[in-house]
C-alpha cells in the first residue's frame, strides 16, 4: 500500500511513541533501518505532495478569483438592470405625467374655444335677430302700406266717381 508523506511521518511518530524506552533516559530504541526507510519514503513523497498542494492552492485561488469576478460581473449587471428599470419607470412616469399635462392643456384650450365659438355664434344670432326684427318691421310696414294703398285707390276711385 502506497502512503503519502503525511502518512509516512505519522507512522514514524507512532513507531517512536511505541518504541521501547532506555531506562533512566528520555531516549528510546527504534529500528534504524525501518525508521530511515519510512523517513526517506516520506521525503520522496514530499515534492509530489507539495506540487499537488500547490496545484490545489492555485486551483483554489483561480476558482475564488473566477467566483469573485463572476459575482462582481453579476452584481454590476444587476445594478445596471435595476438602474435601467428605475430609469424606465421614471421615464414612463414622466411620459404619463406629460401626457396628462397635454390632455389637461388640450381640454382647457377646447373649453376656451368652445366658449369663444358660443359667444361668437350668440353675437351673430343677436345681430341676425336684430336684422330679422327690422326686416319683419319693414315687411309689416310694407303690408300696411299695401293695405293702405288699396284703400287709397278705392278712395281715389270714389273721388273720381263723384
Amino acid at each position: 500500500m502506497t502512503m503519502d508523506s503525511i502518512e509516512k511521518l505519522n507512522t514514524a511518530i507512532a513507531m517512536i511513541e511505541e518504541a521501547r524506552g532506555v531506562p533512566l533516559s528520555a531516549s528510546c530504541v527504534v529500528h534504524r533501518g525501518e525508521m530511515l526507510e519510512i523517513l526517506q519514503s516520506a521525503r520522496d513523497f514530499l515534492p509530489v505532495d507539495f506540487l499537488s498542494a500547490e496545484a490545489i492552492l492555485q486551483d483554489r485561488d483561480r476558482i475564488i478569483d473566477e467566483g469573485r469576478n463572476s459575482a462582481e460581473a453579476m452584481i454590476a449587471t444587476t445594478r445596471e438592470d435595476v438602474s435601467r428599470m428605475i430609469e424606465q419607470t421614471s421615464i414612463v412616469q414622466a411620459a404619463r405625467d406629460e401626457a396628462q399635462r397635454i390632455l389637461d392643456d388640450a381640454r382647457a384650450v377646447v373649453e376656451d374655444e368652445r366658449r369663444e365659438v358660443e359667444a361668437y355664434i350668440d353675437a351673430r344670432l343677436a345681430t341676425l335677430e336684430v336684422i330679422l326684427n327690422k326686416t319683419l318691421d319693414a315687411v309689416a310696414r310694407g303690408r300696411e302700406r299695401l293695405e293702405g294703398a288699396g284703400d287709397n285707390d278705392v278712395l281715389s276711385q270714389l273721388n273720381s266717381d263723384r
